[in-house]
């Protein structure tokens, strides 16, 4: 197991380039953390890494959120978090978006984690004493 640390929010750019390079042969990555614990700032520091063009935010409400880069290429970014039955998923046709081949960061992981490609990468954020750590 991998273990990498956010010490604060200036050096969070670097943490996500090498969270990066050592999972070059990634491109699903389910995160796992308690509320507040910086999944979706680790993401969009992940984004800026593979430059991403378009504002990264919580797909909280959306689900799902699509970002373009700077080589068109496409990102996808989930937040399970609001799914209160597993069919919503199914709904909006999770499957196409996994087995895309594009980057999948999926937030909340943990309500269909039965779903997840067995090729997914599981990244557990925790906080301790005003840092986070992200072991994968």
């Amino acid at each position: 197991m991998n273990i990498l640390e956010i010490k604060n929010l200036k050096n969070i750019g670097k943490t996500a380039k090498i969270f990066l390079e050592k999972n070059k042969d990634k491109k699903i990555f389910a995160f796992f953390g308690e509320m507040g614990v910086g999944k979706t700032t680790f993401i969009r520091a992940i984004c800026e890494n593979l430059k991403v063009i378009d504002m990264v935010n919580s797909p909280t409400f959306s689900i799902v959120n699509e970002y373009f880069t700077e080589k068109n290429t496409i990102i996808y970014h989930f937040d399970f978090y609001r799914i209160n039955n597993i069919n919503e998923i199914f709904d909006f046709g999770y499957e196409e978006y996994f087995y895309s081949k594009n980057y999948c960061f999926i937030e909340w992981s943990e309500k269909i984690e039965k779903f997840l490609p067995k090729e997914s990468l599981m990244v557990f954020m925790e906080k301790k004493e005003n840092k986070v750590f992200l072991k994968f």
